[in-house]
């Protein structure tokens, strides 16, 4: 039996999770379901937003469901997200981007970089260190390799012509595609971003760094109607984590409106992980269905709520199984 672990977290994350677990279970009533909680909301409450006896009930699940974190600009407070991903050495952010003539995958180092975590403050500056290591580098490379190679091309996002860090990640990344019979070529990260949102055609895998790949995957939402839209998938040798790409937006938490679909695809995306690819497509495809019907939310230019979205889709996939 498939444990999966629960998290709404925070905002409207509490609205879309609720909906992507019931689509779940209704595809897959043999999996395990149970809640843990984490996150803002948690630490204003009891002041810690995610503990020992926490990351032990994460690390007993076989897949983790998350919602959204809110995370406020406290110099005492850990952003969850990275603790989670550090503690599970969840190292590859897999974000598929897929919508009307685009399919690109982009693959993110997911433990290092810029969100290392390695930060202190003196009294007239902030540092962070952005590390780069060739073990990090080798193995995301060679998830990606692992993405790219049955499709067609793998592309390097860097900015090696700025940053010593990133001409050992271009080096080890080239060498790995090579030894993976892998066609690659690299851009620097700023082209990469422009050219992707102009000529998306042109890209199938892209791996880069941590917030490179973080601000690439965000921009490139826009090729698929926004943040809405955006499964993720954060994956390590032991352990899953399913989330939207999205935030916990809290100016419209609470109100029924956001959309759910990021969610919906990332329970998909878990679907497919433990190899049950037939019911993630079912998903994918009932989605597609309660769009082509006109049932969208707001931010797609429709009136359907968070509620009524989740209930549409669910009806599609009840049908997709008589």
């Amino acid at each position: 039996m498939v444990k999966v672990a629960v998290v709404e977290g925070d905002g409207i994350g509490q609205e879309v999770v609720p909906v992507a677990r019931e689509i779940l279970a209704a595809v897959r009533p043999d999996f395990e379901f149970f809640d843990v909680e984490v996150g803002y909301g948690r630490w204003e409450r009891t002041g810690s937003a995610c503990d020992d006896e926490t990351m032990n009930d994460l690390r007993s699940a076989d897949a983790i469901l998350f919602g959204a974190v809110t995370t406020p600009p406290d110099p005492d407070y850990r952003s969850v997200l990275l603790q989670i991903r550090h503690d599970l050495d969840l190292y590859a952010n897999v974000r598929p981007i897929r919508g009307d003539n685009v399919d690109v995958v982009i693959v993110r180092e997911n433990t290092e970089g810029l969100y290392s975590g390695i930060e202190w403050t003196e009294p007239d500056r902030a540092c962070t260190v952005r590390v780069v290591s060739r073990r990090g580098s080798e193995r995301i490379a060679r998830y990606a390799c692992t993405l790219a190679k049955p499709r067609r091309h793998l592309t390097v996002g860097n900015k090696a012509n700025v940053l010593k860090s990133d001409c050992l990640f271009v080096e080890i990344c080239t060498a790995e595609a090579v030894r993976a019979g892998v066609p690659c070529t690299t851009r620097y990260i700023d082209a990469l971003c422009l050219d992707l949102l102009m000529r998306p055609d042109r890209y199938d895998v892209i791996v880069t760094t941590n917030m490179f790949g973080d601000i690439l995957s965000d921009a490139a939402a826009y090729l698929v109607g926004g943040l809405g839209m955006l499964p993720s998938a954060n994956i390590g040798e032991r352990h899953a984590f399913f989330e939207p790409v999205h935030g916990s937006a809290p100016d419209i938490a609470g109100q029924n409106v956001a959309n759910p679909i990021a969610a919906i695809r990332s329970a998909a995306m878990l679907l497919s992980h433990f190899g049950d690819t037939a019911s993630a497509a079912a998903v994918e495809e009932a989605v597609g269905r309660v769009i082509g019907a006109g049932i969208r939310t707001r931010d797609l230019g429709g009136a359907a709520g968070t509620r009524e979205f989740g209930a549409a889709v669910l009806r599609e996939v009840g049908r997709g199984k008589a």
